[in-house]
């Protein structure tokens, strides 16, 4: 099982995440060799962003080296082919990537990242994602973070087989109805897309060298309690692939942590919990 961390709030979550990430790339820095940041977007992972972006203005770090690996991002459907949405949308991934990770980090760093340091899926070649990852031996850090409601990760919805790989995915309605909360321009669920290009569980699994699930806020209640009881993957809540994957951690706040609300806490899960003031 997976240790659960509880903060006392989301912005101390982030801080530690962004911590351990900021040493990760000054070491990495050190060793003359990339570090790898598999992040996701939507709001769960906002205060990590924060956090780092703020440690990197402090530190002054040359972020020339630092790779910023997405996990996903909408695709519109033209006949038989795919292509990612424009990343001038609100909903583009790919533009979240550019607004909330890569701009912040740019202007703080004292070097900032390289142009051809924000990888994202192909859709017109969804299997060339994994090779490349492999042949970067890893991932140094994926930051993962839960849907609400349906458990989905990336955008593997329930159901998703363990050996599933990076791929076009037609979204589910549960999926689709939790974006509409990260992603509130879009009014409706009608204007929701429906596909979309996704790293598989397989990918995650295999490419972590480290995982982090942020789980911050009442609505991830749930997960929490999902995945800190998980022992094994379960399709029927994607994110409890954190159970199989290298050096993997949970962080949650006191709003989200089951106990911590007087919430039930599911037979099997940790019992010794590290809790952070």
């Amino acid at each position: 099982m997976t240790e659960l961390t509880v903060f006392a709030d989301s912005e101390s979550m982030g801080l530690a995440l962004a911590s351990e990430i900021a040493a990760g790339i000054e070491e990495s820095a050190a060793h003359e060799r990339r570090y790898l940041l598999g992040c996701p977007g939507g709001r769960s992972p906002r205060t990590t962003y924060t956090a780092l972006t703020r440690l990197v203005a402090e530190r002054a770090l040359d972020l020339s080296h630092l790779v910023i690996v997405m996990m996903d991002d909408y695709v519109e459907r033209e006949g038989d082919s795919f292509y990612r949405v424009d990343p001038a949308l609100h909903h583009s991934v790919e533009g979240f990537a550019l607004r909330e990770i890569v701009g912040p980090l740019d202007r703080a760093a004292r070097v900032g990242i390289s142009p051809d340091h924000l990888w994202m899926p192909d859709p017109a070649d969804p299997a060339a994602y994994d090779a490349r990852l492999r042949d970067a031996e890893g991932v140094d850090l994926f930051i993962l973070a839960s849907g609400d409601s349906d458990g989905h990760i990336a955008f593997n919805p329930s159901g998703s087989a363990r050996d599933s790989r990076t791929r076009i995915i037609e979204l589910a309605e549960s999926t689709r109805r939790d974006n509409l909360g990260t992603f509130p321009e879009f009014g409706s669920l009608d204007a929701v897309p429906h596909y979309g290009i996704s790293v598989g569980v397989a990918t995650l699994i295999d490419v972590s060298r480290r995982a982090v699930l942020v789980a911050p806020g009442p609505s991830k209640v749930e997960a929490v309690r999902r995945i800190a009881s998980a022992t094994d993957y379960d399709p029927e809540w994607p994110a409890t692939l954190l159970a199989c994957c290298r050096n993997a951690a949970l962080f949650a706040d006191s709003l989200s942590a089951p106990s911590s609300r007087g919430d039930h806490v599911p037979d099997g899960a940790p019992t010794g919990r590290n809790e952070v003031h």
